[in-house]
């Protein structure tokens, strides 16, 4: 069966590049796999829905899910602070 969201990245060598994909039908396991292509600095070629890309709002929307989700996690650990004061505090998590 083919998962809801796929997303296809590239993870870029000295001197070659490797495309893979990362499928699930879980939007949430979709949003912290992209938080983790974010944090490697791996290249988000697509998102796709369904055998679909994404548009270009519904793209946008997730990877800033995904970026605001990193940026609530450093913040935490940088501050030692739980994720209930970080919303409380700087409202980053989604």
């Amino acid at each position: 069966m083919i998962p809801k969201y796929v997303i296809e990245y590239r993870i870029s060598f000295r001197k070659h590049d490797q495309s893979s994909h990362y499928g699930t039908d879980d939007p949430v396991a979709c949003e912290e796999f992209l938080l983790e292509l974010l944090e490697r600095g791996y290249k988000i070629l697509s998102i796709k829905h369904e055998g679909v890309d994404l548009p270009d709002h519904d793209f946008d929307k997730m990877v800033k899910t995904a970026a605001c989700m990193m940026a609530a996690h450093h913040v935490c650990k940088s501050l030692g602070i739980k994720a209930e004061e970080e919303k409380y505090r700087f409202g980053l998590a989604a």
